[in-house]
């Protein structure tokens, strides 16, 4: 019985990660597909490409609120269920954004489409909930996280090649319906496929923590917008972001006065959540914050402004599999390196690359050679950050408190990506010329501001994983190991 005990859960956990690995192919097409086109849907919706940078700002303000509200409903609810809601949602905004006739309606959709950033999470809390008797809870939950991940990232590729040859020899419209009719399917393959279980938290939702939390990035955001329309000078910009930090303090107070907040401040406060939640919040700045600089970027024509490479749909979509080649060797790999260097230390080697690979591009940016050399090292510390960041919060939260904890994960990198976005649309904003070749181009400067950023942000999150105890996020040893 005893010998047998810790391994029964991982056989039944088979059949449930290879389910969710086909939630995590639906993730892997959102993710991949609109990357190689965005200056094509630039053109599509006449905006130019810095203006692109706000339809991931949008999407991930919205992806942070409702992770934390969606984390906390599947720990009263169960996380299937929650699973196929936020299914639904992003199922609605993928077909939103096939028919859209114009930016501000492209702008809904795409925020609507931001519900699908709470699926891994949810699925590495049902993971860790069906591997509670097996003894070896936290090396389980980051296998299988890994597993997804990678099939997150080969997707990835999937959707990026596809987008890129199809741009060409068809409609917008035909275009944009592909990864709808993707997560359409997978909607019923969650309902079918995956286990069912109730959901183990008590209380309710808190709606004073959500509407604060939710004023604080509404103002924040705000003056961002203001700086872009009326530059850094705007007097309102600062004011709104000042008034924003100062919404802080009564959101603290709040969580922390009620049994069941929305967040958990008290939680997020412990020495192993908030090295883990400041360093999503900062990986969050190059994973999704530069996704759109780098697309932008590499369709740049060097014979109009001097800089850039000149590709095409098609060939950035090689670009983006070369580098989400990488991603997955980093997700497939997590096991290994964190089994040689412990947990935490694999966490820290894996900021350092993203900090060098970010570096790289600030000397190096004008060959195809230099961009896949970047990308290939900054792409493996992230692949192995988007698998690692969510189980090493499960393993460092009470079994009540997973689904938060995970989400909060990608709640923090959302709101670090949305931040991200928004600053590095007005370093792009403008050439400083409105006639001629470089009119819409964004300045050289800008894309250097972006990875500077990204770097020196990849080595503040290294810096806070140092203060995290050696095994924090390791099984404890037992008898039944």
């Amino acid at each position: 019985m005893t010998t047998t005990a810790p391994v029964r859960p991982a056989h039944g956990l088979a059949a449930i990660v290879g389910f969710l690995v086909c939630v995590e192919v639906a993730s892997g097409v959102l993710q991949g597909y609109y990357t190689p086109i965005f200056s094509d849907i630039a053109d599509h919706l006449d905006i130019t490409d810095a203006d692109v940078n706000w339809f991931e700002a949008a999407q991930l303000i919205v992806s942070a609120l409702c992770v934390p509200f969606l984390a906390r409903l599947g720990d009263l609810i169960g996380h299937k269920k929650v699973l196929l809601i936020s299914t639904a949602v992003t199922a609605l905004g993928s077909w939103v954004l096939a028919f859209a006739p114009s930016f501000t309606t492209f702008l809904i959709g795409w925020a609507i489409q931001g519900a699908y950033v709470v699926w891994l999470p949810l699925e590495v809390a049902i993971v860790h909930r069906r591997t509670a008797t097996s003894g070896r809870q936290a090396l389980l939950t980051r296998r299988a996280a890994a597993v997804l991940v990678g099939a997150l990232e080969l997707s990835v590729i999937i959707g990026a090649l596809t987008s890129g040859a199809l741009v060409e020899s068809t409609s917008m419209t035909v275009l944009l319906m592909l990864p709808a009719i993707v997560v359409t399917v997978v909607l019923v393959v969650i309902w079918f496929g995956v286990e069912d279980a109730p959901g183990q938290a008590t209380g309710g939702i808190d709606w004073v923590g959500f509407t604060l939390i939710t004023g604080v990035l509404a103002v924040l955001m705000a003056g961002l917008i203001v700086i872009r329309l009326e530059g850094v000078g705007s007097p309102l910009a600062w004011l709104l972001i000042v008034f924003s930090l100062v919404l802080v303090v009564p959101f603290v107070r709040a969580e922390r006065a009620i049994e069941e907040p929305i967040i958990d401040v008290r939680l997020m406060a412990t020495p192993g959540q908030w090295p883990v939640q400041l360093t999503a919040f900062l990986f969050g700045m190059s994973v999704l914050g530069a996704q759109i600089p780098l697309s932008t970027f590499a369709r740049t024509d060097p014979a109009e402004v001097g800089y850039g490479l000149g590709a095409d749909a098609a060939f950035v979509s090689t670009l983006i599999g070369v580098y989400v080649v990488a991603l997955a060797v980093g997700a497939f790999t997590l096991p290994l390196t964190s089994r040689l260097l412990g947990a935490r230390n694999a966490l820290l080697v894996s900021c350092l690359l993203v900090a060098a690979g970010y570096a790289l591009w600030l000397p190096f940016h004008d060959t195809t050679a230099q961009a896949l050399t970047n990308m290939a090292v900054a792409g493996v510390g992230s692949g192995a950050l988007v698998a690692a960041l969510p189980a090493a919060a499960a393993a460092a939260a009470p079994p009540e408190r997973t689904g938060f904890a995970t989400g909060m994960t990608n709640a923090t990198k959302t709101v670090g990506g949305a931040i991200a976005s928004s600053v590095f649309a007005i370093a792009l904003a403008s050439t400083g010329s409105l006639e001629g070749p470089a009119a819409g181009h964004a300045p050289l400067s800008g894309y250097l501001t972006v990875w500077a950023v990204c770097a020196v942000a990849a080595l503040c999150a290294a810096a806070a994983l140092l203060v995290v105890p050696q095994h924090t996020f390791s099984d404890a040893p037992t008898a039944a190991s």
